[in-house]
């Protein structure tokens, strides 16, 4: 079942494999996202890792809770798609990296 297995190259795979998904942790700490809402009464910042960073709301909006709840969930969901997006075009790159 094994006979036909180059388990040094498997290492070898595995090792890369390992460094590279370091490296992406590292890379998605440094990057930040940010999204907008209610033409940029609300701005909602995050890192690479989905981890949101920083929030702004115009003092316009302090008065209108329903209005600031709607404008923040929706500049959330906006940066953490563009958060997952990006982690996914990340992973298809090295996956195709380590097919080399």
């Amino acid at each position: 079942m094994f006979e036909n297995l180059d388990f040094s190259k498997m290492n070898e795979f595995l090792s890369k494999a390992e460094e590279q998904a370091k490296e992406f942790e590292e890379e998605l700490g440094k990057r930040e996202f940010s999204a907008k809402s209610g033409a940029g009464l609300v701005q909602v910042s995050a890192n690479g890792k989905g981890e949101i960073i920083d929030v702004n709301i115009d003092n316009s909006l302090l008065e209108d809770k329903e209005s600031l709840q709607i404008l923040l969930i929706s500049a959330i969901n906006d940066v953490l798609s563009m958060v997952a997006q990006n982690k996914q075009s990340m992973v298809s790159n090295i996956f195709g990296g380590l097919k080399s």
